[in-house]
């Protein structure tokens, strides 16, 4: 079916009521699977007939043809007007007579969907121009006139892979039908009869919407990448009117109900409508839903579903910048990290079984406070260490390490502002220290007041 100066939007919807299986050659041009219509519409002629007449209703004029195959009906379509009907198994007899120039119409692929590939597409243009120049040469002017060729002599002189020029002047398909997957949009609206101006009455709201927005998800297998949340603002007078609009990035897909309206509502507790709520719109961006198979050797983890729910909750408490997963940084800073996002590995589970290749690393607990201690040295080393602090024991070192001296931001002499990040000189001699009953710290010394702290245990 094709149509003239029509719209590809509305050709496809004309199409779309007769056939769910339909193929976009172009925006003018459609191939519908008309398989299992004649129970609903009656015979083909009829189908064709009920077919421009819809397609009239919506002001496109257009050319149809139906055949057994998909290439005669496209070259039958291209070559006459009006309607067209061949029975099947007549496809070679019926596009005998027509010009040889329509192989190149109908795999001209600037009549498809554009590819991504268009150094591949400039190549097959030029080769297509090339054969049906030789075409011309032959003396071939129509499709019967090719296709009474012999295939095998064909070959030899074009080669194997432009047989598929004979193939198609005989009206024969050289591939399927794939049927075009229409854009569908995961997205559920509510008009509120009553504008919403506390989150209590709105979580009720979120909990209807996201639970048909699971079920389609779950019809789909699809899940949530990206949650969209638009809420239609509405002042006391009745005249501003605006979209209130937050965006939630997912670590994982999730299709659950509740759980996308808890990550919802801690948003917008965060960040609440600065007017009563008339509308609500909510929708996702699809993912391929995830495949879950767990380990029989390991502990199970939590859920993504509880883990982004229990991150929304502390976000909305401490902050987004203060919760998450320390990452090192290349600084020359000491102990300073950036925060990412919290989220276990695909490996995490697995790491847990033990390598007994694997290296032992130690770890550094280090306080965010550095605690004040007395060190005793001699011949210039720590010799024991005394500790007021709760929780941790002092006595004789056993053996130690060091001293490293490091030092920086003597450079920078700037005055800090309240609230900046600009670090403060530091000159020290850092060593690593095990006590004889057992632990093990990292002790620095101030070399301009000649005080000891206690950075962290090791591990």
């Amino acid at each position: 079916m094709t149509a003239e100066g029509a719209s590809a939007t509305v050709l496809a919807e004309v199409a779309r009521e007769f056939s769910p299986r339909i193929d976009v050659c172009s925006p003018t041009e459609i191939v519908l699977d008309l398989n299992g219509l004649t129970r609903l519409f009656g015979d083909a002629r009829t189908i064709a007939e009920e077919l421009r007449r819809t397609a009239a209703d919506r002001g496109l004029r257009v050319r149809v043809a139906i055949a057994g195959t998909r290439t005669a009906a496209r070259l039958l379509v291209r070559y006459r007007a009006g309607l067209t009907i061949v029975e099947p198994g007549n496809e070679a007899a019926a596009v005998a007579l027509l010009p040889i120039a329509l192989l190149g119409e109908i795999t001209n692929p600037e009549s498809r969907i554009p590819s991504l590939d268009v150094a591949r597409d400039a190549l097959s243009d030029r080769r297509r121009a090339e054969v049906l120049t030789t075409f011309r040469r032959w003396g071939l002017c129509t499709l019967g006139d090719l296709a009474a060729l012999p295939s095998d002599d064909l070959a030899a002189r074009l080669g194997r892979q432009d047989v598929d020029w004979q193939r198609l002047a005989r009206g024969e398909d050289a591939r399927p039908l794939v049927p075009a997957v229409p854009e569908e949009r995961f997205e559920q609206t509510l008009e509120l009869e009553w504008p919403i101006e506390e989150l209590e009455p709105l979580s009720f709201v979120l909990g209807r919407l996201m639970e048909s927005l699971e079920a389609h998800l779950t019809q789909r297998d699809r899940g949530a990448a990206v949650l969209h949340v638009r809420l239609h603002l509405i002042k006391t007078d009745g005249t501003t009117r605006e979209v209130h609009e937050r965006s939630l990035q997912l670590p994982v897909p999730i299709r659950d109900a509740r759980t996308l309206r808890t990550l919802a509502l801690l948003d917008l507790e965060s960040n609440p409508p600065a007017a009563a709520v008339d509308r609500v719109t909510v929708a996702v961006d699809p993912t391929p839903a995830r495949i879950v198979q767990f380990s029989l050797l390991t502990r199970p983890l939590p859920t993504p579903e509880q883990i982004s729910t229990l991150m929304a909750r502390l976000h909305a408490l401490m902050g987004e910048t203060r919760c998450g997963s320390p990452d090192t940084i290349d600084s020359w800073q000491p102990g300073v990290f950036a925060m990412k996002t919290f989220m276990p590995g695909p490996g995490t589970s697995e790491s847990r079984i033990p390598n007994p290749e694997s290296r032992v690393m130690a770890a550094l607990r280090r306080f965010r406070h550095p605690v004040p201690i007395r060190v005793h040295v001699k011949q210039g080393k720590p010799s024991s260490v005394s500790i007021m602090k709760r929780g941790l024991s002092g006595g004789a070192i056993d053996s130690c390490a060091g001293p490293w001296r490091t030092s920086g931001a003597w450079w920078d002499t700037r005055v800090p502002n309240p609230g900046s990040r600009v670090p403060d000189p530091w000159d020290r001699d850092e060593w690593d220290v095990a006590l004889a009953d057992g632990p093990t710290y990292r002790l620095f010394r101030e070399r301009h007041s000649d005080k000891w702290f206690l950075e962290g245990v090791v591990d």
